[in-house]
């Protein structure tokens, strides 16, 4: 398992973000844009952590064997990581407001890196505790959004 926390990754992207763009002032409607993304992907990921805490189970991704319910309610029944879906959407919300292509490649990073190292570890404990219950929600909803299965 991962011991680096998602939202130090996410910290990083932030940090990245900023040496790669320009530094120029956003236009009113970057502006707009990407408040508006980054309040959809602020409540996606706060109602994810709220469904967590309503099912009383942990809420740290270091740790995905302490979990002890499958939550699937809430944005779990549209992707298995809100949470995730949301930390991408605020650096794209990021990349909007500095404007040009270079801010959106640590967004890219983010999902690349959560999506290889992080999400399969979590996958196998939320196998290995929940077990045939897991599989049929991992059948059903996608690891991201959308589609895509994964």
């Amino acid at each position: 398992m991962p011991h680096v926390p998602p939202p130090v990754f996410a910290a990083v992207g932030l940090v990245a973000q900023h040496l790669l763009a320009e530094r120029r002032r956003p236009s009113a409607v970057r502006a707009v844009a990407a408040g508006a993304v980054a309040a959809g992907s602020a409540y996606v990921a706060a109602s994810a952590v709220q469904a967590f805490r309503r099912e009383h189970t942990t809420v740290n991704p270091v740790e995905p064997e302490r979990a002890t319910a499958l939550v699937v309610e809430g944005p779990f029944r549209y992707t298995r990581n809100p949470m995730y879906v949301g930390m991408a959407g605020l650096l794209g919300a990021h990349a909007v407001l500095r404007g040009g292509l270079l801010p959106f490649v640590p967004v890219v990073g983010f999902v690349a890196v959560i999506d290889r190292l992080q999400i399969p570890a979590e996958e196998r404990a939320m196998s290995a505790r929940f077990g045939a219950d897991y599989e049929g929600y991992r059948g059903s909803v996608p690891r991201w959004v959308g589609r895509v299965r994964g």
